[in-house]
């Protein structure tokens, strides 16, 4: 028993945007992560997947789809084969009373398919339209398929992260595509805003490569007034200092920010250095990041006598800004992880205890929290509910026969 707070899903749970309906044509990470934010908050969010599962699916971890279980919470699925004309009328009926569409496809590819965003606003003049690409619906590169991974090296991050002795290093997940995600529902609220006051539906042009650009420092004005560029400093900065990760007696790691001068003073004080607020080597910031090496040795030397929680204890009484450096095993049993609910349990069959960790519902919102109202979908399990009441039961049965639809997950639902 980890004392995680277990969660139980609400079919009749209702969010803040209950009644908007968003089709979702979109595959892997960036387009699931946008819709999440609005099946978190109690939209309709139809999954259109193709006949054999968005390829999230195949990212398992001991048989467990624990991508799709996670980031596919409360969706719901249409199996549906894109490549049939049938398939592409089925989307452009379910679109007439969406609100928004959203597709990941590369540039063209909805053009080529028949849903051209002029032929979706044709039908439905307020429906928003999101596209995501790597690298933009036009440009010298929006030909080019684009993957996180490209993003998170063109945009910069890469150069600068890691150590300047060794080979730069990519993030260890999918950074460009949850960025360009989040970056994608906030915009596509602003769009439906719009539309909704009565100005009309309109395409979102999402690249995975402007949002994760955009919020890194302001590298390209610093690059112009230095000439220089940004080091690879590992967990250091180039901004502040002491700022570093310190390895404890235990084997235990903290990580250690004194961005103001205030912050730096009481760290000095805490350590019983009080000397090295006026030595000239450390008395103030600029002379700091010219001596980070002495700084980090005596700072760094202090921690690694005392254990982790040695460490914590002294520096949460002293008020500096000091934590640890907490690993997937800690934060499983970690108490504001879990008071926090930032990591709830909800019911899973295919978990070996029966309980699926994941996430909790993020940000907060007084008036109108997010829900839980259903597990991730399986392949087609919501083809009847969502399609006969636009096409009727007698044309659902039809696309069934034809293939369109996937029978075997209408089966596998029932079970």
């Amino acid at each position: 028993m980890t004392g995680i707070h277990r969660k139980s899903f609400d079919p009749a749970a209702r969010g803040a945007m209950h009644g908007v309906r968003v089709v979702d044509l979109s595959r892997l990470v960036a387009g699931n992560v946008l819709t999440k934010v609005f099946s978190d908050h109690g939209a309709e969010v139809v999954k259109v997947e193709p006949p054999e599962g968005d390829t999230l699916r195949a990212w398992r971890v001991g048989g467990v789809e624990t991508s799709w279980k996670t980031i596919c919470r409360n969706k719901k699925s249409v199996a549906l084969d894109l490549k049939r004309a049938e398939g592409i009328a089925v989307v452009k009926a379910l679109v007439r009373d969406a609100a928004m569409l959203v597709e990941s496809f590369r540039p063209g590819v909805l053009e080529a398919m028949g849903l051209a965003p002029a032929e979706l606003l044709a039908i439905n003049p307020a429906l928003v339209v999101v596209r995501i690409s790597g690298w933009g619906q036009d440009g010298p590169f929006n030909h080019k398929p684009g993957f996180g991974t490209l993003v998170e090296g063109y945009s910069g991050f890469a150069a600068v992260n890691g150590f300047d002795d060794r080979e730069p290093v990519l993030p260890p997940m999918f950074m460009g595509d949850a960025y360009a995600g989040l970056y994608g529902a906030s915009v596509a609220m602003i769009a439906l805003r719009h539309a909704e006051a009565g100005g009309g539906g309109q395409v979102i042009d999402v690249s995975l490569f402007e949002p994760l650009f955009s919020v890194l420092e302001p590298q390209v004005a610093n690059w112009r007034i230095s000439g220089k560029r940004k080091p690879r400093t590992g967990s250091r900065s180039t901004n502040t200092s002491p700022r570093n990760a310190y390895r404890t007696r235990d084997g235990g790691w903290v990580c250690l920010s004194a961005s103001t001068q205030g912050m730096t003073e009481k760290l000095f004080r805490s350590i019983g250095r009080e000397d090295m607020i006026t030595d000239p080597r450390f008395a103030n910031n600029p002379s700091r990041l010219q001596h980070w090496q002495e700084l980090d040795a005596i700072i760094g030397g202090w921690i690694g006598e005392r254990t982790l929680e040695d460490n914590l204890a002294h520096f949460d009484k002293a008020g500096v800004t000091i934590g640890p450096i907490m690993d997937t095993a800690m934060l499983e049993k970690d108490r504001y992880a879990i008071e926090r609910e930032a990591l709830i349990e909800v019911p899973d069959e295919d978990m070996p205890d029966g309980w699926l960790p994941m996430h909790g519902l993020v940000p907060r919102l007084s008036a109108t929290p997010g829900v839980l109202a259903r597990r991730a979908p399986r392949i087609g399990e919501h083809n009847d509910e969502i399609l006969t009441p636009v096409l009727g039961a007698a044309e659902v049965a039809r696309l069934r026969g034809l293939g369109v639809l996937r029978e075997a997950a209408r089966k596998q639902a029932a079970e």
